[in-house]
Formats: C-alpha cells, structure tokens, sequence
C-alpha cells in the first residue's frame, strides 16, 4: 500500500518533469525525462524507470504530467508499456541489458511487438510449433507467428518459441528477446474487416538471438510468458482513471449529438450501459488503489473480460442509435494505422474493431476458465494432453 510520504514524493517528481521539460515539446525527450526521474513505471526500482513505490501511485504520475498536455505513453507503444517493460524488469539477465531496452522503450523510440500466437496456437498458445535450437552463443529460430499488433514498426519482439519437443508442452518453451530487423525476419500485413492493417504475420527464417537475449532459464518460458500475458490483461482491461471516460462517453457524446434518434428502450440501454462502465472503472480505481510493487495476478483477467465485452455492447448501442446511418463506412481500403488521436476512425470503425476484444489478448472463455480455476478455486478443465511429450500430441 501507498503511503503520503510515498505519494508526495511522486507527485513533486512529476511536477519536477513539467516544470523542466515542455510536455508539449518532443515526446521523446518528455518521456526520457520521465523515464529518469522514475515515473515510467513507479513500482519498477530506481534506474529503471521507477521509483520502487506502489504500483497504484502511477495514477498520480500519470495525471500531472498529462493534465500539463503530456503524451499519453500507452497509446503510442502499448506492447511495450503494459507487457514488455515489467518482462524485462522481471526476467532479463543483467540490470545492464534491462536499462538499455526500457529506457527507449518509454520514450517510445523503440516500439515493442509480441510473437506469442501462431496458425496452429492461439487460445492453445502452449501448443506452438516455432523452434529454437542451441547453436553456441545463439539460437537459430524457424517459425511462423500471426496477429502480431504493430510488428511492422517493431525494433524488437518478446518471442516464446519451442526448444524441447520431447517433453510436454508447457515444459519445452523458452523466452527471448528478438531483434524485428534481424535477417530472417519477415513481416506481412494483415487486413482487417476495418480496412486496417495493425495486424501482421511474421516468418522466421533462421532468424539468430544471441543467448544474453534469453528470458528466465532454458525450458521456463511459460513461467516467464505468465508474465508477460498477466501484464497484458490487467493493461487492456485497465479503463478509464476519469468519470465517464473510455468507450461510454462515445455513446454519450453521440446521444448528446442526436436528440432526434432518442427513445425510451435505447435511453435504458444507455443507462445501464453507463452504470455498467462506472462499475467496472471504480473496480479497477479499487485494483489500482491496493496494487503493491508486485506484478498482477489472475484477478487482473476480470477488467479484461468486462471490458471486452462491455466494448462491443456499447459500440452496438451507437450502431442501433444510428439506425441504417450505421451502415455507411467511409473507406475499406488496406491502410496502415496511424496512431495518433484519430487512428480509432469513426463509430463504424470503432464498432467493427470492437469485435476482436473478446478475442485478443485472451479470448473470453479462456478467461473465464482462468477466474473459475485460480481465482474461484473450481476444478479444471480436463486435458486430453496432460503429460504427453509435445511432439507425440496430434496437431490439426
């Protein structure tokens, strides 16, 4: 828990920051200067872009440097602020190597990307096929990932790869760190129904990472990916700090645009929706308030999954608001996504992306499966390939 000294001395830092650099100027230098003065990550330790404090004191952080026209980090660089940086902080080999990734990192000069899914593993990710083999000081990478977020940006990747067959699933995976403009290194778009390509494919051909790149132990990469998929679902389903804010003031702000389309079943639907979001924020302000410098646990799966599916409830709120003027969509044409304050384009937009939530980053009924077991306590889901070797489990 947090403590006023603990409090006032995040607070005084951030101010430090405002008052010394232009939250205005380059965002690069604005978020360096954050990174230093330890308010990047405020529960990671000193030099790393933290200040060793609860983690439920990066809100104050957050609201003074962005009130005074700061970037919002996040946005910019998400894989790498909600799942890269506290795998690095947890499991990179040196306190060296952990500085040189984070701090360009949080400046957002480096974007991060996440090889995790392929064709043949997606809720099932323990069951991917991607192999690293030792090859002296490096390991020889071949493979194929796919829904990999902004790869085509990406100056490096987090990459969980297979380099035991011979055991069972979980127990053959290791962790690395890869280079996204490493030879071997290929990456494809993948067009949404949105007409985006934020999505990608990305071949692996003999790809090399130096083994100083290895995350946690040879054969322990599903402990260290723990990581890393805890950080995403707790980031993703993190909400708005403010009253109102996320995907329910679009509703709002287009029921206030359009008195002409008002009923009294949609002003219900509006209602509750608006009491649902509340809820969710104020369990999430909860989360955050009791957070420790310790990273989240299964718990952090709820705001996922209500989030999730709280998203595509609203957006088909704003669709049925609009009636047949739901229909029009201005462009289907294969675009990069440009983020900056617009990339999410306009309600129809937002509604069609919208449906991916219940699918990425966990899908619904993994998550589900997750609060039933670690955080209920209820018995699991029986496992057909419990204590098989991968290599003898039937692959489709």
């Amino acid at each position: 828990m947090s403590t006023v000294a603990d409090r006032t001395r995040v607070a005084e830092a951030a101010e430090r920051v405002v008052r010394d650099h232009d939250p205005k100027g380059p965002t690069r230098d604005f978020l360096a200067a954050a990174f230093d003065a330890g308010l990047a990550w405020v529960h990671f330790p000193e030099g790393l872009g933290g200040l060793g404090v609860s983690r439920g004191l990066q809100a104050v952080a957050d609201t003074i440097l962005q009130d005074a026209g700061g970037p919002v980090p996040f946005s910019q660089n998400p894989i790498g602020y909600g799942m890269a940086a506290p795998t690095l902080r947890e499991h990179a080999q040196t306190d060296e190597l952990k500085r040189e990734w984070l701090r360009p990192l949080a400046s957002t000069e480096n974007i991060w990307c996440q090889l995790f899914s392929e064709p043949g593993a997606g809720s099932d990710l323990a069951g991917l096929a991607t192999s690293a083999v030792r090859d002296g000081d490096e390991w020889v990478i071949n493979g194929q990932k796919v829904w990999t977020s902004l790869a085509h940006r990406a100056s490096w990747a987090l990459l969980l790869a297979r380099t035991d067959p011979d055991v069972p699933k979980h127990k053959g995976l290791t962790y690395f760190v890869l280079d996204m403009h490493a030879p071997g290194v290929e990456t494809r778009p993948l067009r949404q129904m949105t007409g985006q390509a934020e999505f990608n494919e990305v071949y692996l051909s003999d790809a090399r990472i130096p083994d100083a790149h290895r995350l946690g132990a040879v054969g322990d990469g599903w402990r260290v990916a723990m990581t890393t998929l805890m950080n995403e679902r707790s980031s993703i389903g993190a909400g708005g700090s403010k009253r109102g804010s996320g995907t329910i003031a679009d509703a709002v702000g287009l029921w206030a645009a359009r008195p002409d389309l008002h009923t009294p079943v949609l002003e219900d639907r509006l209602t509750r929706l608006w009491l649902r979001s509340e809820a969710q924020r104020l369990t999430s302000e909860r989360s955050r308030a009791a957070a420790t410098v310790g990273g989240p646990g299964p718990e952090g799966s709820v705001g996922k999954l209500v989030g999730a599916e709280l998203n595509q409830q609203v957006y088909a709120f704003c669709m049925d608001l609009l009636g047949p003027e739901g229909l029009l969509y201005h462009d289907y044409t294969l675009r990069d996504v440009e983020r900056d304050d617009d990339w999410r384009g306009p309600l129809q937009q937002r509604f069609l992306r919208a449906q991916a939530n219940t699918i990425e980053g966990g899908t619904s009924d993994v998550l589900r499966n997750i609060l039933g077991e670690r955080v209920l306590g209820l018995p699991g889901d029986l496992r057909a390939d419990s204590g098989k070797a991968w290599k003898d489990v039937p692959r489709g």
